[in-house]
This record gives C-alpha cells, sequence and structure tokens, in this order.
C-alpha cells in the first residue's frame, strides 16, 4: 500500500521578509498616503515614481560600494544580455538619477518631489522591517540654504504629527569634503587604539569608512562612540554656520530636536546636516527609528550631473503603521454610501447593473452587491454600510417602469418613475442633509 507523502514542501506561500496588504489593512495604509499626499501638495512637492530595478552601478556609485546596504542587503542579478540590474534599496540614488536623465536642471530651481512606493534589503526580518518595505520620502534639489534642511526636517516631524505621532527627531552634521577628512584621521586614531573592543564589522568599517562606527548598533560599539569626538568639534566654519542656521529655523518652528553626535546615517552621499526620525518604545528608554534624511550636496555631480547642492529624508509606512496600531489610532472610516441598488430576479438584475452604474458617473456615492437575491440580506447590507436610501428593483418595478425608494432611517417606501430617479433621489438627500443640519443647531 503506498503512502501519501505529506505535500508541506509544495505548499505555496510568502518568501521570507514579504508581507501581504491585506483588505483590512488597507484603511491604515490609505491614511498615511492620504497625508503624505496631502502635506506635499501644502509644501509644493510633485510626485515621481522611479523604477523598482535599476542599475547595480548607479547604487554602487551613489550609495556607496563600502555600505552594509550595497556590499550585503541588495538584490542583484544579471540578465540574459548581460545587465547587471539590482531592486531598489532606497530611492535617493533613483530620483538624482531621473533629474540628471530628464534635464531637471533646466527647470526653475529647486525641484521639489516626492514619492512612495516598495523597496528591498536582504535584511534580517523582524517586527516592523520587511526584506520589500515601503517608504514615502520627499527630496529637494537645486537649493543649499539652510531653511530647506529645516524645512523638510519640520515636514518629516509634520506628517507624523498630522497622523497623531509624537516623534522627536536627532540631528547631527556630518561636515564636508573641507573638513570631513581632518575629522575622519581623528576618529580613526582614537578607535584604532581601542580595535580590540570593537566588533568585526567595525574592525573593518575602520579601514574603509570609520564615520559608520558611530552608526553601529553593537552595545560594546555604542558605548566606545560615547567618548569618541565628535563632528561638530571639527566643523569649518561655513558647516558650522550652516548647522547652527539650521538649528535656529527649527527653535523657530517649535521642532522637538536632540544634538546627537552619532546620527551619521548608513550612507556615502550625506554631507553637513543628517538627521533621524524616532518614536518612544515600550521598553523603557529606547526609542524606534522610522527613518532618516540629510543633506547630499555632491550626490548629483557623482552620479554625472553638474554640482548640484540637495536635501532629503524617507519613512518607513511599515514602522508607522505598527506604531499607529501600538498607539491605538484609527483610520478615519470611509464616508457612508448614500444609495444601495438592491436587486430581485434576472431581469431586474440586469436593469440594476445598468442603473448602478449611471449612478455611479453622475457622482452618487453608491454601492451594491449583485451577487445577492434575497431581499432581507441585501437590505441587512445596505443597512452595514450605512446608506441613506435603496432602490430596489423587482420584477413589477421592471414591467411598469418604475423604481421602489426605501428611506434606511424610518423604512418608508415610495414608487418613483425610472427616467426621474436621479433627480428624486438627489432632491431626498439634500433634504437629508439639510433636516440633519437644523437638528444639529437645535441639539
Amino acid at each position: 500500500m503506498s503512502v501519501k507523502k505529506s505535500n508541506k514542501k509544495n505548499k505555496l506561500q510568502l518568501v521570507k521578509g514579504m508581507k501581504d496588504i491585506l483588505p483590512d489593512e488597507q484603511n491604515y495604509w490609505d491614511m498615511v498616503r492620504a497625508k503624505v499626499k496631502n502635506i506635499a501638495r501644502s509644501y509644493g512637492f510633485a510626485r515621481i515614481d522611479t523604477p523598482i530595478v535599476e542599475s547595480t552601478g548607479l547604487f554602487k556609485r551613489g550609495v556607496g560600494e563600502d555600505t552594509d546596504v550595497v556590499s550585503k542587503e541588495m538584490y542583484s542579478f544579471v540578465t540574459e544580455g548581460g545587465d547587471k540590474l539590482s531592486l531598489r534599496p532606497e530611492n535617493t540614488a533613483g530620483v538624482v538619477r531621473s533629474y540628471i536623465e530628464h534635464g531637471m536642471l533646466n527647470l526653475p530651481q529647486p525641484v521639489k518631489l516626492y514619492y512612495m512606493g516598495p523597496f528591498f534589503r536582504h535584511d534580517n526580518p523582524q517586527a516592523g522591517r520587511y526584506r520589500q518595505f515601503w517608504q514615502f520620502g520627499f527630496e529637494v534639489i537645486g537649493e543649499s540654504e539652510a531653511v530647506i534642511d529645516a524645512q523638510l526636517i519640520a515636514i518629516s516631524f509634520y506628517v507624523l504629527k498630522d497622523l497623531g505621532l509624537d516623534a522627536e527627531i536627532h540631528i547631527n552634521s556630518v561636515g564636508d569634503n573641507n573638513c570631513r577628512p581632518q575629522y575622519l584621521k581623528v576618529l580613526k586614531k582614537y578607535y584604532q587604539d581601542r580595535k580590540d573592543d570593537l566588533c568585526h564589522d567595525c574592525v573593518e568599517r575602520l579601514a574603509k569608512n570609520p564615520l559608520r562606527i558611530l552608526d553601529c548598533k553593537n552595545k560594546k560599539c555604542q558605548s566606545l562612540s560615547e567618548e569618541a569626538p565628535q563632528m561638530v568639534d571639527h566643523l569649518c566654519e561655513a558647516c558650522k554656520n550652516h548647522f547652527m542656521a539650521v538649528l535656529e529655523y527649527l527653535d523657530e518652528l517649535d521642532v522637538k530636536y536632540n544634538l546627537n553626535p552619532r546620527i551619521v546615517r548608513g550612507l556615502d552621499y550625506y554631507t553637513r546636516t543628517a538627521w533621524e526620525i524616532f518614536l518612544p518604545s515600550n521598553e523603557e528608554g529606547k526609542l524606534n527609528a522610522l527613518g532618516g534624511g540629510g543633506r547630499y550636496d555632491d550626490l548629483v555631480e557623482t552620479l554625472g550631473g553638474r554640482p548640484t547642492p540637495a536635501v532629503g529624508f524617507a519613512i518607513g509606512i511599515e514602522r508607522v503603521l505598527a506604531k499607529l496600531q501600538e498607539n491605538k489610532i484609527t483610520p478615519t472610516p470611509a464616508p457612508d454610501f448614500d444609495i444601495y441598488v438592491a436587486q430581485l430576479g434576472v431581469e431586474a438584475r440586469k436593469k440594476a447593473l445598468k442603473l448602478f452604474e449611471e449612478l455611479r458617473q453622475d457622482g452618487l456615492q453608491v454601492t451594491e452587491n449583485m451577487s445577492k437575491k434575497g431581499l432581507k440580506d441585501q437590505l441587512d447590507i445596505a443597512d452595514k454600510r450605512g446608506t441613506k436610501y435603496t432602490l430596489i428593483l423587482g420584477q413589477k418595478e421592471i414591467s411598469d417602469g418604475t423604481v421602489l425608494i426605501r428611506d434606511m432611517e424610518n423604512g418608508v417606501q415610495e414608487i418613483v418613475d425610472y427616467n426621474k430617479i436621479k433627480n428624486e433621489i438627489r432632491k431626498r438627500l439634500e433634504h437629508k442633509v439639510m433636516k440633519n443640519s437644523k437638528l444639529k443647531k437645535i441639539s
């Protein structure tokens, strides 16, 4: 007798580190998208969508070959035609590539862009962190003034505030090519004397990019960084003045911030201002990082454009959603529907399909469930969806050229000529709005 083998291995399921966004989660996503879109519009940002797949060389040149993102976390592959491509791990490099490629330097400067989309990193999956993760971000290309840094920091703060989250900004300056080289010598000397206490990754960083040791999450390395030389003490006059101006603008905006010498960001392209956005954690004394940003004045030139100052930030959407749910912040419910179209019988269903689409195209908030046959089931659905009126079409209504209007508030029903239904329903909706408005004033 043959024994059936378990088909567990053949079971198709999510790839590790990926996540389905299910229908009952979409209200949260819509809330975040709406807040981002609204603030982007207010501040004059236009949306840009770049491809998920880019040339691997874009990230090697832009982000840095020695960064963890490029050396350890990118999903890269070679096509049959020999092209070396990668799933985008971040979007600043892609936005800058697009800025250069499409001649945006000829537009009035600065160019202000925002985006929302998925990104990919082969990272260790954990709560709120996935291998395909979503971010929204804002970029300003073509402006060096400190007020733009402050404005973007404020936007990163305000978006979260609009969602009901009280964020905390940690800010630093990482200098530029004039002052950073000297600081790196001092920093390298400090860690060279303490090399035996560094984690394996930071020993490698010491040779390639000692600045990134300050960003290490290893407890021993964090302890060492507390006594490490600080970049703000080695800034050139121009970088120091720029940083002070950013802080003065933030003071005017009442944006809460902390000076944090360990904020250096993990990517090579940052210059001058760097910041990260945190929220308090359930664990005492711990903070949850939601995103970060900074100035990247050399990136446009690095990727083949002319010298162009720029600054931007990105925030992880899944992390934001996790904090919204943790804080029991719920999305605003979708507005109720005005009309439900119910049908009884095959011929009525055909007519109901057409009526539904006519009402929808006429701008009315209309809903239906054509798979249901019984009137009671359909009235229950109409009630659950908060509809004000149900339009009922049955065999008799088809024969008479009429529609039965049912007021869902009081159950009163009335027969109306089919050809007059749009005007009649609009009149009744307006009357109901006026009636409710008067009742509110009296109460």
